[in-house]
């Protein structure tokens, strides 16, 4: 087919890129994250949900950060208790004395001591009762975030396959199979992943490290300036290693796509493989491809082995220099023990974000490179769609004209229609006969838009195919493609697929009139039968019948034969050609064929060259007014009198 041989071409150029971006030959991005915040807007759809999830964690936090004070307080109770302890131990004339001295006077002492238990048991009780709300709200936070993100990959995995179900033949002769798939499955849980646990993450280490500093400026501003030095040092750390890392996780993703491709290609194609004895090389050409991958993947991970012992280096410096300057403040006395042990347990708060720095970094880096390339997708332009003011095909005819149509797969590129003009009248039968590349196919995918004309127009029953919708269009075709392709599921749903509700009795007659009927019902399941993927349980023949009928039974104005009997043998060729006689009566039928003998009856044939008409008229015209045909007609009469030589030998 045309249209599959510029693909093929079109496929192996692209793979031809992305195997250079594979190398490190691609293009350098400019690192920004703008497109994750797109993505992140997708929350919004959420908003209640996102809110239980936010609202938890602003809550679990808040639990969180009332320990330290509490553990102040258990510590300062113990050394004033002990103090009072040791000083209501001295002789009572020198009791006063020593109470002056500590700033307090023997009744406080005194009643600081008897009170000491019941401080603590309230202390304890209070650290019990805060980490008890920590804990349900972190639950909340936890499971309201996860429902988020999956929601959202919901949305993206949604959208992605809508988009790819709409992008026009030229996008998919561009792209394999294996990059798309990869983009609506793992680039979507990459992002899913930094949605429901590197975006918490980084919420909770910015609400963390902001409240803690406010306490520990509040608690002892000298020793907080101490330490503020190093923020800057870990936030410029954080830019580094974001801007670098995007793009390694950009290759990732783009050999993880060609592995993915050679994989499904094999798989698709097995058969083939087994019967040409390729597994060792195929082995290899997998082979190469998870290298190239296992190579990409350890240099991020040598980059992300120098980030973590870099960022814990940071905070082990900190915590030294708040260790120093701490201990010379207790040592003069301006620090208490309490308040020195609430210090360190905040300026943990500060230095536990640092700690989860990279895994953030790592979330975030890989989400923002799959976010990219899933919105390359979803914002690519189709060369193919509706236009604004498109209206609904009305009933028709099924009249077809060619208005000097003129169609390239590339800007520039050499025209495979050539002002190419005929009319179709309704009811009428076309045949399309030429060489391979003659542009039959081409012809047969421009009436139902697969592609648009370069130049010219395609008019049915007087409307450019391009002012109407697509699905009305589309609903008025019929269409039996050369390649056949069916769907998991049963013999009934596969006929009865451009036609879900179709009742039983209308399958079997599509099914009689296609010449399936009997080998269908040869089945014990019947029209129950379980076709197995791409209907690997049937032969070639009985899938081709079974798109026939899934044709028919739309009963389409227009219907469209591409070399629909290519895979049947002479008795069921025969046997389905007579079936489609009596069909394309009353329709406007366009038929790919092969041999002459299946297209005489024709009332137009048109002979193709080199994306041109060369010649058209019925079966008999032809035979004296054209040379190709003429010849085409006498090669095939040549054929089929070697194969029948040996029976009539054998007679």
């Amino acid at each position: 087919m045309q249209a599959t041989r510029s693909g093929n071409f079109n496929g192996n150029g692209a793979q031809g890129g992305h195997a250079a971006s594979g190398r490190g030959g691609a293009p350098k991005q400019k690192t920004d994250f703008k497109t994750l915040g797109r993505a992140v807007r997708y929350i919004g759809r959420y908003r209640w949900i996102a809110f239980l999830a936010y609202g938890s964690l602003f809550i679990a936090t808040a639990a969180q950060l009332a320990v330290p004070q509490l553990v102040q307080n258990i510590i300062d109770t113990i050394t004033t208790a002990y103090g009072a302890g040791e000083i209501l131990k001295l002789p009572a004339a020198i009791q006063p004395v020593a109470a002056q001295r500590l700033g307090t006077t023997v009744e406080q002492l005194t009643k600081a001591q008897s009170t000491a238990n019941q401080d603590l048991v309230v202390a304890m009780l209070a650290i019990v009762g805060f980490a008890i709300l920590l804990a349900i709200f972190a639950f909340a936070q936890s499971f309201n975030a996860e429902r988020v993100s999956q929601n959202v990959a919901y949305d993206f995995r949604s959208e992605l396959f809508a988009k790819i179900q709409r992008l026009s033949f030229s996008y998919h002769d561009r792209n394999q199979t294996g990059q798309l798939m990869i983009r609506a499955t793992d680039d979507v849980e990459k992002l899913r992943l930094f949605l429901g646990q590197g975006l918490v993450l980084a919420l909770q280490a910015v609400v963390l490290l902001v409240a803690a500093l406010i306490v520990l400026w509040l608690t002892n501003p000298s020793l907080t300036l101490v330490i503020l030095p190093i923020l800057p040092i870990a936030f410029v750390v954080f830019l580094v290693f974001g801007a670098i890392t995007q793009p390694l996780f950009i290759q990732v993703q783009i050999r993880v796509s060609a592995m993915n491709t050679v994989l499904q290609e094999n798989l698709a194609g097995l058969k083939v493989v087994k019967a040409f004895a390729r597994e060792p090389q195929e082995q290899v050409r997998f082979a190469k491809t998870a290298d190239d991958l296992l190579e990409q993947q350890l240099k991020v991970s040598r980059l992300f082995s120098f980030l973590f012992p870099i960022i814990f280096l940071i905070a082990n410096l900190g915590q030294a220099a708040m260790l120093y300057f701490g201990g010379v403040q207790i040592i003069e006395g301006t620090l208490t023990l309490g308040q020195w042990q609430k210090f360190s347990l905040y300026l943990a708060y500060v230095f536990f974000p640092l700690g989860q720095l990279g895994f953030i970094i790592n979330l975030m880096s890989q989400a923002n490179a799959s976010a990219h390339r899933i919105f390359e997708i979803l914002d690519t332009k189709n060369d193919v769609e509706d236009k604004p003011n498109a209206m609904t095909l009305p009933e028709i005819h099924g009249n077809v004209k060619f208005d000097d149509v003129v169609f390239r797969y590339f800007k520039g590129g050499e025209p495979v229609l050539n002002h190419v003009s005929f009319e179709a009248n309704a009811g009428q039968t076309i045949a399309l006969l030429g060489a391979t590349g003659s542009g039959k196919t081409t012809i047969i995918n421009l009436i139902p838009r697969f592609y648009d004309a370069s130049e010219g127009r395609v008019l049915i029953d007087g409307y450019d195919v391009r002012d109407v919708t697509l699905e009305s269009l589309r609903s008025n075709i019929g269409i039996v493609l050369q390649e056949t392709t069916l769907f998991t599921g049963t013999i009934r749903d596969n006929i009865a697929f451009g036609k879900p509700d179709a009742t039983l009795e209308q399958v079997i007659a599509a099914a009689k009139a296609a010449a399936a009927h009997d080998f269908i019902t040869s089945f014990p399941e019947g029209y129950d039968t379980p076709v197995g993927e791409r209907g690997s349980t049937l032969s070639g023949g009985q899938k081709q019948r079974i798109a026939i009928a899934r044709a028919l039974l739309l009963n389409p104005r227009i219907l469209i034969l591409d070399d629909s009997t290519s895979s049947v043998d002479l008795a069921t060729e025969y046997k389905i050609q007579q079936a489609l006689d009596q069909l394309m009566k009353g329709r406007t039928s366009f038929v790919i064929a092969q041999r002459i003998s299946t297209v005489v009856n024709a009332d137009q044939i048109f002979v193709l060259d080199k994306g041109k008409i060369a010649a058209r008229g019925t079966h008999e015209e032809l035979l004296e007014s054209s040379e190709i045909y003429a010849e085409i007609y006498s090669s095939q009469l040549m054929t089929d009198a070697e194969a029948n030589a040996p029976e009539l030998a054998m007679a």
